[in-house]
């Protein structure tokens, strides 16, 4: 996966300071005791403190926690991985987020946070800077060894936050939500996964040319088209100003190959890049007759969406563990494009091998995926997973099998990869507010008696709850 990607997704909405019963303005006194919380999770064995970070209502801790490197061999050394608590009560439920890459260090709520008022813990992935081991033996990211993180993470802060815990992320944080759940299904009492991809068949990536066929109206796509086409036609004087663009900053190619790989990649990843953080109205903004459009027209509107930097050594180089997952199991997408004459495109959608070094040995696992898939359309429950109508990451979902229980798969309309219970339909809001709370063992008697009227209990805080769709620009979920 790549530029369409471009854009990690922190999904890091909503949740406020109102409990069940009202309003709270400060940290409420621990529930168990009366030593301090920072005390309590510096007692946890391999558990150091970085800073913390004061927000009313909350305490914020950015902590260090002590990993092996491989937990079928913990004794062959370990690692430290960056961890936050967003500290609310103990007396609350708690829900552990992460996003799948490098964790923030500054406070946020995901959305379940906001919906059950609750604590939230947050995970750097393995191998995202500076939770990466030294030396990086790159064989130890998987699936399996970050979910195994998680779980020790749980069972350190569990004995602290005893309450119903609910695990969430989106995008690539969603997938790692789901994958925790299948390695360890006993650990949480829900999960919340956002705009999931589902690369079940790598080989297989069909949905994502019919997605493409059909978003939007026929009027944005001709527009989006045309100028990705064009963008090729006029590769020779474009890549002029990309060469002084990477003569200027000190831009290299060693990693995906050449200037001119990176700027085929860059504009192949233009559409996508639109339709997963744009919605139709920015259609607008995007040039109506590409053919008459000037030079700095089409690079510009390229370079907003998909951004000419990324491509470069400088840019690939935070993202080499998402793209080694794409390409030993994650699976990434080939698209087609009917609409640019094969004169054109020299390389077409490239795959992750050639975004990571070639000093990094990697081999794809199409068992992965399949295992996943498999359980979850078995095995699932407690499960919600929420996608966006025009977001070309939910080409691919996660679908439920007969024996699924209490879990769901809902689409908000019109939405992008930022898609959230928020967005979705009033009927469907309500059903996931409800069960999150019932997960989370948090469900006013109101809304015991009437699910429709579920809502969040925590009141939204507009920094707290901001919408953090990160305009880092990788064709990445």
């Amino acid at each position: 996966m790549r530029k369409a990607l471009r854009w990690l997704l922190a999904l890091t909405v909503l949740i406020g300071t109102l409990s069940t019963a009202g309003a709270a303005t400060a940290a409420e006194p621990e529930a168990t005791g009366t030593t301090d919380i920072k005390e309590r999770l510096l007692s946890v064995p391999g558990m150091s403190l970085i800073e913390e970070k004061p927000y009313t209502g909350y305490r914020f801790f950015v902590l260090n926690y002590t990993q092996p490197v491989d937990h079928r061999r913990p004794s062959k050394g370990t690692f430290q991985q960056r961890i936050t608590v967003l500290h609310k009560d103990t007396a609350r439920p708690t829900v552990f987020y992460t996003g799948g890459y490098s964790v923030s260090t500054t406070p946020r709520r995901a959305e379940p946070t906001q919906i059950v008022d609750g604590n939230q813990v947050s995970m750097e992935y393995r191998f995202f800077t500076p939770s990466r081991p030294e030396p990086a033996d790159w064989s130890k990211l998987d699936i399996w060894q970050a979910a195994s993180d998680q779980h020790r993470i749980f069972k350190a802060l569990k004995k602290i936050y005893s309450e119903n815990w609910i695990s969430t992320g989106g995008s690539k944080g969603g997938m790692t939500a789901t994958y925790y759940e299948r390695f360890y299904p006993r650990d949480m009492d829900g999960v919340v996964a956002y705009v999931a991809p589902n690369d079940v068949v790598n080989r297989e990536d069909s949905a994502y040319d019919r997605f493409f066929a059909g978003v939007g109206t026929k009027e944005c796509r001709d527009r989006l088209n045309g100028v990705q086409r064009e963008a090729l036609v006029r590769r020779e004087p474009l890549k002029e100003k990309y060469e002084a663009l990477a003569a200027e900053n000190g831009y290299t190619f060693d990693t995906i190959g050449s200037l001119d790989r990176a700027y085929e990649a860059v504009v192949l990843d233009y559409v996508w890049g639109f339709w997963q953080y744009s919605t139709l109205a920015d259609c607008e903004q995007i040039p109506v007759d590409a053919k008459n459009a000037t030079d700095d027209e089409i690079w510009t509107s390229i370079d907003t969406i998909s951004g000419f930097s990324f491509y470069t050594d400088q840019g690939l180089s935070p993202y080499t563990p998402y793209y080694y997952q794409a390409g030993t199991q994650l699976g990434a997408p080939t698209i087609h494009f009917p609409h640019i004459e094969k004169k054109y495109v020299r390389y077409g959608y490239q795959p992750p091998r050639n975004f990571v070094p070639r000093s990094i040995d990697m081999r794809f696992e199409p068992w992965a995926m399949r295992d996943v898939d498999s359980w979850v359309r078995h095995n699932a429950e407690h499960m919600l997973f929420v996608y966006g109508e025009n977001d070309p990451w939910g080409a691919e979902p996660f679908r439920l099998g007969h024996g699924a229980r209490d879990s769901y798969v809902l689409t908000a309309p019109g939405m992008n990869h930022g898609a959230n219970v928020a967005g979705l339909v009033a009927e469907e809001k309500a059903l996931a507010t409800a069960r999150i709370l019932d997960w989370a063992d948090v469900t006013p008697s109101t809304v015991r008696e009437n699910p429709a009227a579920a809502k969040p209990l925590a009141k939204f805080d507009a920094k707290l709850d901001k919408r953090n769709v990160e305009q880092e620009r990788t064709l990445r979920p």
